[in-house]
């Protein structure tokens, strides 16, 4: 764990209206170190099948405990460090899960990061009813641990190679032995899979734990990306890269080759691998499970445009798939709908965004249509489950306004129903019944507050209200919502926030800060204490505005930015700050705008752009020209720059420098594996070679969203301190 750096800052003034004393107390710190300004949590948690309690690691990370969700309160120990048999004992651990039948437990510690969610680990083995550990395998880390459905057998890779570990006769086996570093990849993911599908591991078991299935991975012809690794002093000892050493990993470009992938099972009684009748030809496979009874494979493939959605039932033993399902547009189609999926016992649940909003549609295992469970113009944003009991089934959605998060329940009949508050953001974690969840409740002025619910939303008990928090923060300025016209006289949602001690009569000056990437959302009914708020105390007005192409409005509202980015998204920013310059309490001759990563890219495009109102420009991270970034993010929304080349050149910022008047601050993380420092140095090369004056920052051996040591708040120190000297 890396050390994290101390700082005291007071507040510096941009104007001569001073600060409360109760404002000047909180400092950059505060407001920018996520140790500090997150509110408190609460434990991650695991439902148990008995649907009355859940399990959660103890706050000394020794011990797992058993909770009841009745009462809150901790009523057993289902593992323990220090209770342990045999000889076999580990002093901590950092995580777990739990097979099936709950008999055993899988735990793991000593994690080394790979990727943003990746990691290997050591795997160990807990047999709750003998109280004995076993360590999966004593060969080397492993990563991608998969407990078989009865606790006896744990499937992993190394080494890019699958292998089962047999518990009970502590054997030890490989799967697959073509593996080879950054050509094939059995049972993980590749790099892209895992930043833009979230798909870590593709091991599964079937059911009756006797056949193992994974995708194949051949990276043989996706380019090598390299940088020179720089350690930066928050690692330990700075002297311990005089020789930098270089990073490089099989990263595709937009319009490069992408992994080959393939689907294939493993019977574990004949030891047999066969590979799925599926046409896989430049095609992603964002999605692989079984079906609810565990006997068939349900395979999502996409094509690279990401438009054409096909869903198979695969048969492992036989091989042979059956077409269920598939949907097309004349966009993309967007992860969040197809990836929202519930397989059960004798029909299935999907998310679709066919009617131009995001619902939930339920289909038997032969493809058939059964019903339509949602309807209207708004979108389903979670789907939690079933209570088999009373039939309902239980999702969060924007079903108040875009901006609130609720809970609702829907039946058979599509009778809809409202549970908990209207506005706001609720997220649930439900119990296995579905009888009970826990809420997360926050509003913009309310932390986080937990407690559990009975599935019709009445309180049974407190976990963490945050009042000890909100008392702390009560002093920071607030975020109020509005709508803001754009040049086409569509309603824009937006949020300003204003200095504590705001003063109606002074002109302050604007910062606009975005992020604005499609199907993004940042102007959200939920608490989000960050340094925004930190800049706000200093004496700006800080707006945010969720132009078109932004998520959760209509599919229109989405696909307006289709094959041009940064046009639209441009424009409606303009629209904006133009629309907020004439109000009494902006100094419309002080505009500013600040993003990071896609709003990093959207600072670069507004501040090129023809009559720019910006006096200055804030950009972290930015994608500066969409051939540089990966290809399913990237072609997702632009296709390949064969297919679009008008398209990727007028959405590049690279090529817009020379219209760009205004002073900009430009930072990045020199390992960046996601938009790469490349981006960074390309555009200020040519900045250099126009003669251009701007300000430069780089973040010595971080990441994208710089999670280490002081980075964050140094951030939001530089950034108080540019503004200071340019937007004034």
């Amino acid at each position: 764990m890396a050390k994290r750096g101390i700082f005291i800052t007071l507040p510096l003034l941009v104007s001569s209206i001073a600060l409360t004393p109760a404002a000047m107390a909180l400092t950059v710190e505060d407001y920018c170190n996520p140790k500090v300004s997150a509110p408190k949590g609460i434990k991650a948690i695991t439902p148990l099948s008995d649907g009355l309690t859940y399990s959660a690691i103890s706050d000394d990370g020794k011990r797992i405990e058993i909770y009841s969700y009745k009462t809150g309160k901790m009523i057993s120990v289902m593992f323990d460090v220090d209770n342990t048999k045999g000889d076999l004992k580990i002093s901590e651990f950092d995580g777990y899960t739990l097979s099936s039948n709950e008999k055993k437990i899988l735990l793991w510690n000593d994690v080394e990061r790979i990727y943003r969610r990746s990691f290997s680990a050591r795997f160990f083995v807990y047999d709750i009813m003998r109280g004995t550990l076993k360590e999966v395998s004593d060969k080397g880390r492993q990563r991608d641990a998969v407990m078989s459905h009865d606790g006896r057998m744990v499937a992993y890779t190394r080494d890019n190679n699958i292998y089962i570990s047999n518990l009970d006769y502590g054997t030890d086996y490989a799967v697959t032995e073509d593996g080879e570093k950054r050509k094939i990849i059995n049972g993980s993911s590749d790099w892209s899979y895992e930043e833009e599908f979230s798909l870590v591991n593709t091991i599964r078991w079937s059911g009756d734990d006797n056949t193992l299935a994974f995708v194949r991975f051949d990276e043989s012809d996706v380019p090598v990306y390299g940088f020179d690794n720089y350690k930066s002093y928050c690692e330990g000892d700075v002297l311990s890269d005089i020789y930098p050493k270089d990073y490089s990993y099989k990263y595709p470009l937009a319009g490069y080759p992408n992994s080959k992938v393939t689907v294939h099972s493993f019977d574990l009684d004949t030891r047999i691998t066969k590979k799925m009748e599926l046409d896989l030809e430049n095609q992603y496979i964002p999605s692989i499970e079984f079906d609810g009874a565990g006997e068939n494979l349900m395979v999502m493939v996409l094509n690279r445009d990401q438009n054409h959605l096909r869903l198979f039932r695969v048969n492992p033993k036989s091989t042979v798939a059956h077409l269920l399902l598939e949907e097309k547009s004349r966009a993309w189609l967007s992860p969040e709908a197809y990836q929202m999926t519930d397989y059960r016992k004798n029909s299935f649940i999907i998310g679709s965004e066919r009617t131009g909003y995001r619902h939930l549609y339920e289909y038997d295992y032969n493809g058939n249509l059964l019903r339509q469970l949602t309807k209207g113009d708004w979108n389903v944003t979670s789907l939690y489950g079933k209570d088999e009991k009373n039939g309902k089934y239980y999702f969060q959605s924007t079903i108040t306004s875009p901006i609130n998060r609720t809970l609702n329940s829907v039946d058979i009949k599509g009778n809809m129903t409202t549970i908990g508050k209207s506005e706001g953001t609720t997220q649930a974690s439900f119990s296995k019944t579905m009888q009970y969840y826990i809420s997360n409740y926050s509003t913009a002025s309310i932390p986080n507050q937990y407690t559990i619910c009975d599935n019709s939303g009445k309180k049974m008990v407190d976990l963490e209200l945050n009042g000890e928090y909100f008392n702390r923060f009560e002093s920071a300025p607030k975020k109020e919502f509005l709508k803001i016209p754009n040049n086409s006289g569509e309603e824009m949602n937006a949020y300003i926030i204003k200095p504590a001690n705001y003063d109606s009569s002074h002109k302050y000056p604007l910062l606009m800060y975005q992020y604005n990437g499609p199907d993004s959302q940042e102007v959200l009914n939920r608490w989000k204490m960050e340094g925004v708020y930190y800049l706000a105390s200093q004496g700006y007005i800080i707006a945010c505005v969720d132009g078109r192409g932004t998520g959760n409005r209509s599919r229109e509202w989405a696909y307006s930015v289709y094959c041009q980015l940064g046009k639209y998204e441009t424009e409606d920013q303009i629209s904006a700050a133009r629309y907020l310059m004439n109000l009494p309490y902006i100094d419309s001759d002080n505009i500013g705008c600040f993003g990071w990563s896609y709003g990093g890219y959207m600072t670069l495009m507004e501040l090129s752009a023809p009559s720019s109102p910006f006096k200055v420009g804030v950009s972290m991270a930015p994608v500066t020209d969409w051939r540089f970034y990966d290809s399913i993010y990237t072609e997702r929304y632009m296709k390949t720059p064969s297919q679009n080349q008008t398209g990727y050149d007028l959405a590049s910022a690279l090529g817009r420098t020379k219209d760009m008047k205004s002073r900009l601050l430009i930072m990045s993380g020199t390992n960046d594996d996601n938009v790469h420092y490349y981006n960074t140095l390309k555009y200020t090369s040519k900045l250099n070679f126009e003669g251009k004056v701007f300000d430069m920052m780089s973040f010595t051996g971080f990441e994208h969203s710089l999670p280490m040591c002081n980075a964050r708040v140094m951030l939001f120190r530089k950034v108080s301190d540019f503004l200071q000297t340019h937007l004034k």
